[in-house]
């Protein structure tokens, strides 16, 4: 199974008074979340699902993409990584899975996929974290497939 973890790009700082959910993408953010999706449209596989988190800067994030998208709040800001894998059906969904979501949920779901003890790993904004389980004679693994940011695109 392959968990594609996809962080949104750059927002707008939250204003008084303004709902986090209701950030939007600036214009550097903007052009990051094009140049990821035309990667990750070379990359991903026909049968890959994506599920956005419900806020405005992830559904802007996640648009350039061009394919269906469901929200979900299992990837929401205030999601847990328990939640996430069991929305992701990790490890044994059949097709790979793309998520679009937030920090520090990200960075806790590949440090906890990769055993990174006690780690706030951070994830840059726009960029991708591609993830594989596999089996291998007998031995399930986990695997860091790429790493890419959008600003290196």
């Amino acid at each position: 199974m392959d968990l594609i973890l996809w962080r949104h790009a750059e927002a707008v700082v939250i204003a008084d008074g303004q709902q986090d959910a209701d950030r939007v993408l600036t214009p550097r953010g903007e052009r990051q979340a094009v140049r990821m999706a035309k990667w990750l449209e070379r990359q991903l596989p026909e049968g890959a699902k994506v599920i956005c988190s419900p806020t405005i800067r992830t559904e802007q994030t996640v648009t350039p993409l061009g394919r269906k998208f469901k929200f979900r709040d299992e990837i929401s800001p205030q999601a847990t990584v328990e939640h996430a894998l069991a929305l992701a059906q990790w490890p044994n969904a059949k097709n790979p899975m793309v998520f679009v979501s937030h920090q520090p949920l990200i960075g806790q779901i590949v440090s906890s996929l990769l055993h990174i003890p006690d780690s706030d790993l951070v994830v840059k904004k726009g960029s991708v974290w591609w993830l594989r389980h596999r089996v291998k004679d007998g031995v399930s693994k986990t695997m860091l497939v790429a790493v890419q940011s959008a600003d290196m695109l």
